[in-house]
């Protein structure tokens, strides 16, 4: 079938053009054209999505049977995907646990629980809107993933990276002390064939699309990124107070980490959904390997999201850290 991917030249979005090929789709990505092009037998589409005449325009006549939405990130996106491609088959979109208004920190009980319905530019807000505009336009055909951390090669947003490089170089290296915390993820990889799958079966509704409560822990992945790397660094716990006392940003400084208040129960969401609709668990040691392989590569560094910040600790401050631990 012919499938069109709104993004695909990133980070989800190329998993999702390699899963949909492997599938036998004809594809075609509709990007600005600032990434990179699509891989090579994949029709490359090119325009603003919030441009009402963008999408219409770049069609031409190709009349797309199933889309797999990974870049909706504005409001007028999500108005301009309604109108233009309400008459799709199958159309999957990933949203974002931050749909929800009560998370972080959570727990998500399940996908009934409340979203935004404010007014407000934001990233949650914004990714409600778009469920409720894109569902009211292809009712039956519109399944929204809420998903919360994906990981994989071809991160743009280098939080599993910069873990991976930091262990690597090894040496003392500050960690948070709340190593049990729980984390759930799920592999880029797993998430965009099942998008893609979803979209051929015309599934619809809400699905919490991330790995099932209490998979690992925040010291079970930094320990998995420090076999995998083979390095000999030395993780030096530093307590909670002492890191917000210095400056630390949660998830920013130190990718994953999240104060205990929120941490505790931020990965307490209900994902039997996504179970019984088949996502699969990847496990997490295969999706680190597989990062450090990708980053051993030496690939080309992509930029990351606009108004995202580089995340990873400056050296300075955990230079203070460190000293006298």
């Amino acid at each position: 079938m012919r499938l069109l991917v709104l993004g695909g030249t990133r980070f989800l979005g190329r998993h999702v053009v390699t899963a949909a090929l492997a599938r036998g789709h004809e594809v075609a990505t509709f990007t600005r054209g600032v990434s990179g092009a699509p891989p090579e037998g994949v029709r490359a589409l090119y325009g603003d999505r919030d441009d009402p005449a963008a999408l219409p325009r770049a069609l031409d006549g190709w009349a797309p049977e199933l889309v797999v939405d990974t870049s909706c990130q504005t409001r007028p996106a999500a108005d301009n995907a309604a109108a233009a491609l309400a008459g799709v088959r199958g159309y999957a979109f990933t949203s974002s646990l931050n749909a929800y208004s009560g998370w972080p920190p959570g727990p998500v009980r399940g996908e009934d629980d409340p979203v935004w319905d404010t007014p407000d530019d934001d990233y949650g807000p914004n990714k409600a809107h778009a469920e409720r505009v894109l569902g009211a336009a292809l009712p039956g055909r519109f399944l929204t993933a809420r998903a919360g951390l994906v990981l994989g090669s071809h991160d743009n947003v280098r939080r599993l990276p910069w873990w991976l490089e930091r262990i690597a170089r090894g040496g003392r290296v500050v960690v948070p002390d709340a190593l049990e915390q729980p984390i759930a993820l799920v592999d880029a990889r797993d998430l965009a064939g099942w998008l893609v799958a979803m979209a051929e079966d015309g599934v619809s509704g809400p699905v919490n699309a991330t790995g099932p409560a209490g998979m690992t822990t925040l010291g079970g992945l930094l320990e998995t990124c420090r076999e995998v790397t083979g390095g000999d660094a030395e993780l030096v716990p530093v307590p909670e107070e002492d890191l917000l006392a210095a400056g630390v940003e949660p998830w920013l400084h130190l990718p994953f980490w999240l104060p205990w208040e929120t941490a505790a129960t931020a990965w307490d969401v209900d994902t039997t959904r996504a179970r019984e609709l088949g996502l699969p668990v990847r496990p997490v040691g295969e999706t680190v390997a597989d990062t450090w392989a990708w980053l051993r590569g030496d690939p080309p560094r992509q930029a990351r999201r606009a108004g995202l910040p580089e995340p990873g600790l400056p050296a300075e401050l955990e230079e203070t850290l460190l000293a006298g631990r």
